[in-house]
């Protein structure tokens, strides 16, 4: 990966729909350069795929935690990851180290459905949870496209 390729995912980072003119305008390349490249970073799955951002707020979903899962047997096998999959109100799940096993970002309307979803948790994932309430969310669902190394 070069800095062209980092300029597209820059690029693409910040307006998904960029056309291959306005990547091509980016990084100096004809159009089809920049279709081969968009192609070889498809394959390579650095482009893993394309997606709408879609505000929660919209959808009524005013009400974000952080919710720390730990088993409360721990010599179950560990597929809380599988269990937990179906549940909607989960957007992430992050194996961690520390006290917790896993951290789930989670969104629901309002506290009691929150409420609602950690006794979910607790009796179906057969877990123990600790719980911090989002405020705000300043910004999320960056990624960073570290800088090319010098050789």
């Amino acid at each position: 990966m070069d800095a062209i390729d980092r300029t597209i995912l820059t690029v693409l980072q910040t307006d998904g729909r960029a056309t291959l003119a306005k990547l091509a305008e980016a990084t100096g390349l004809s159009i089809s350069a920049i279709q081969g490249r968009m192609h070889k970073l498809e394959a390579s799955h650095t482009i893993e795929g394309y997606r709408a951002v879609i505000s929660p707020d919209k959808l009524g979903l005013m009400f974000s935690a952080l919710i720390e899962i730990t088993p409360l047997d721990p010599s179950a096998p560990d597929d809380l990851p599988e269990r937990l999959e179906s549940i909607p109100e989960i957007e992430a799940c992050y194996s961690v180290a520390g006290d917790a096993s896993y951290v789930l970002f989670a969104r629901v309307a309002a506290p009691i459905d929150m409420e609602a979803l950690l006794n979910r948790l607790r009796t179906e994932g057969e877990v123990r949870t600790r719980t911090t309430a989002v405020l705000s969310i300043p910004f999320e669902g960056r990624t960073y496209i570290p800088a090319e190394r010098d050789q």
